[in-house]
């Protein structure tokens, strides 16, 4: 029975493949970067790996792929150097790293690892060498001898002027009493250090570079008899206050301070948690315009949400950012973090002053210009960082600007300055009861619209949605960009001015010159009714001169024939309403007459069956009219297509003939079917 287990095991073990019986845990973000770094360096032998190093600077990164093609470090070219990985060593006249370091005790290896300066101050002091080359179990983040030289003069005059107390309590700080390996730096946790317990922040980012305390580790891993040593790029210092009890003490954040305790957020920045606080100083808070900062500052809601903007959902240091990267902010808007050299940016502007300011809660950057998020602003204040402020200004024009400014929910249709290359209208009654169609009365988001809602205007008129494959059409005129959420409005960017709906299609018809004899054609055939109630149409109007081109002999026969012209005409009716913007490619359209339309849309010209449209989007309450210079033909009425019909049915006769003749009595079955081709001749 065992033996049949052992087989048993054996056999899946086989079938499941050499994933199942050597997978491990998963890999970190660092060891994977490690892992790249590794395959890059194989050439060059065993235990090597492959480095960036920024030109210029001192600074080296492990290597992942994306950086290995782009070979830049925040904007900042980079060289390819290439090392020994943690733990190993060269061999004179071998090729790579093939031996594995020595073991040795933890203040040895500190040595080893290039941070010989924490190996002098740790004999400085004379309690902790000893302890380093004692019996134990410690994890030591070893400041390298750079991070010690970068130190301020004081700073480092006060540590050594009492080795015994200062020095030695900073030291301890950087260590951990049991080892801590890479793998067991999850993000966002916390270790306890040597020092009164004291915490130090540990952050694993997903591009494989490590925090501790926002210094950066440069080398990971380095096992000791007693330990393990972390080579890391600053001097930490211990962690005292929570991003509150920061803005609280700092006196240029005066303004900050109160629109957080105006806001209620101070409970949370004083609480549990890893964030980071984008904080803006008091000249941030200057640059605004004092009318858009009081109105702000004295709207409880659009307040948290100026805040809220400022804070990330998790502590980000800027040692992680090496290249851009999109982060979540509280309020829900996504802000593009960058770097270029040695300083970063937020949607590309080089706006943080002061970075990397520790608190027991996270992290904090001073920025110098207020980020106001969109639902803090006036639809006057969207439509200014949007392209559309030829229209704003028709609006303010035309004494709408209260709407666009004040607390009504709105939703404002605003064209693309391109739609007014032309020219804009003059202000008359006319444009004004125009544009105050462009304002729904309502506040809107594009996600919610469905095919067929209707929308009130403030001036007074019904609008309908079409909704498409490939666009969200609200009449004639389609979203071009993604709407914006204000305060109370919501900005749509169109890609055209809207036309509200004049009447019926009958209507529109009547009321056209150019169209009295369709309109007479219609009344003929018995369509007025069909096109004067309610319904989805698209009509594609041929003009007079479409009925005037046809041969007199043509348009006499067509006229004459009520049926034929009916017939006729329902071909230039489709059975939904197709605006320009919903078309795309090619849509082949239905038609009343039960044939269907090809409508493209090439070079913005709009063509129905490769005839183009004279003029699109004629707007009525039951559908839209389509001006076309030609009357269009049913594929059943066309030449050409009546010949192939012919030409494949008597090939199907011919077929099933041949078919018969195969068989017995081949004369009489064959009568019936050479009758059926002469009947289908005569027609």
């Amino acid at each position: 029975m065992a033996l049949f287990v052992r087989l048993l095991a054996l056999a899946l073990a086989l079938a499941l493949g050499p994933a199942a019986t050597l997978a491990g845990p998963a890999k970190s973000p660092y060891q994977l970067v490690l892992q790249h770094s590794r395959l890059r360096g194989r050439q060059h032998g065993p235990n090597v790996c492959a480095v960036q190093k920024v030109i210029g600077t001192n600074r080296k990164y492990f290597t992942n792929c994306k950086q290995w093609y782009q070979r830049k470090i925040c904007g900042k070219s980079t060289v390819i150097s290439y090392e020994c990985c943690p733990g190993y060593e060269k061999v004179p006249g071998e090729k790579g790293c093939p031996a594995a370091l020595p073991l040795s005790n933890l203040y040895e290896t500190l040595g080893v690892v290039g941070s010989t300066t924490t190996q002098l101050y740790t004999d400085r002091t004379e309690k902790l060498r000893p302890e380093m080359e004692g019996p134990g179990s410690f994890t030591i983040f070893a400041p390298s001898n750079e991070a010690w030289a970068s130190l301020p003069a004081e700073v480092l005059d006060s540590l050594v002027s009492n080795v015994n107390i200062e020095l030695l309590n900073a030291l301890r700080y950087h260590m951990v009493g049991r080892r801590v390996l890479t793998d067991e730096l999850k993000h966002g946790m916390t270790l306890t250090s040597m020092y009164q317990n004291s915490n130090i922040q540990i952050h694993h980012y997903p591009n494989g570079i490590v925090t501790v305390n926002c210094a950066r580790l440069l080398k990971a891993d380095h096992h000791a008899t007693n330990g393990v040593v972390h080579l890391i790029d600053k001097v930490i210092s211990t962690i005292t206050n929570n991003i509150q009890q920061i803005i609280e003490i700092e006196d240029t954040f005066e303004t900050l301070r109160a629109a957080v305790a105006a806001s209620g957020l101070n409970t949370m920045l004083e609480g549990n948690g890893q964030y980071t606080l984008l904080a803006p100083t008091n000249e941030a808070f200057e640059k605004i315009p004092s009318e858009t900062l009081n109105r702000i500052l004295g709207d409880p809601e659009a307040l948290r949400d100026l805040l809220n903007n400022h804070i990330l959902k998790s502590a980000m240091c800027a040692e992680a950012i090496v290249a851009g990267l999109s982060v979540e902010t509280l309020e829900g808007t996504t802000l593009e973090v960058g770097c270029s050299g040695d300083m970063l940016t937020i949607n590309g502007k080089a706006i943080i002053s002061n970075k990397d300011i520790l608190a027991t809660n996270g992290v904090i950057h001073y920025i110098d210009e207020l980020l106001i998020p969109d639902s803090a602003k006036t639809l006057f204040e969207l439509a200014a960082e949007s392209d559309v402020s030829t229209a704003i200004d028709l609006f303010r024009q035309a004494g709408l600007g209260n709407h666009l400014s004040g607390g009504e929910r709105l939703t404002l249709l605003a064209p693309l300055n391109s739609v007014f290359k032309d020219g804009t209208p003059p202000i008359d009654a006319h444009t004004r009861n125009l544009l105050r169609n462009h304002i729904i009365k309502d506040q809107l988001a594009s996600k919610y619209l469905y095919h067929g809602q209707t929308l009130e205007t403030l001036g007074g008129k019904k609008l309908r949605v079409f909704v498409y494959r490939n666009s969200l059409c609200i009449e004639n005129s389609c979203i071009a960009a993604h709407d914006k959420r204000g305060r109370y409005g919501t900005l749509f960017t169109m890609d055209r001015v809207l036309t509200p709906p004049m009447g019926t299609v009958m209507d529109v018809l009547k009321g056209d010159n150019r169209f009295s004899m369709l309109v007479a054609a219609i009344q003929s055939a018995g369509l007025t009714e069909t096109l004067n109630r309610e319904g989805v149409y698209t009509v594609f109007a041929p003009t007079n001169e479409a009925f005037r081109a046809l041969p007199p002999r043509e348009r006499s026969r067509l006229l004459g024939d009520a049926k034929e012209l009916a017939n006729i005409l329902k071909y230039h009716i489709g059975d939904e309403i197709l605006v320009s913007g919903g078309i795309g490619a090619l849509v082949r359209l239905k038609s009343l007459q039960g044939d269907k339309l090809e409508v493209s849309l090439k070079n913005n010209v709009v063509s129905v069956n490769k005839e183009p449209v004279a003029e699109p989007d004629i707007m009525a309450t039951n559908g839209v009219v389509h001006v076309i210079t030609n009357v269009l033909q049913p594929p059943a009425n066309r030449p050409q297509e009546r010949g192939d019909e012919l030409a494949d049915s008597a090939l199907e006769i011919f077929k099933q003939a041949s078919a018969f003749s195969r068989a017995s009595q081949r004369s009489v079955r064959l009568a019936p079917v050479y009758q059926k081709l002469l009947e289908r001749m005569k027609h």
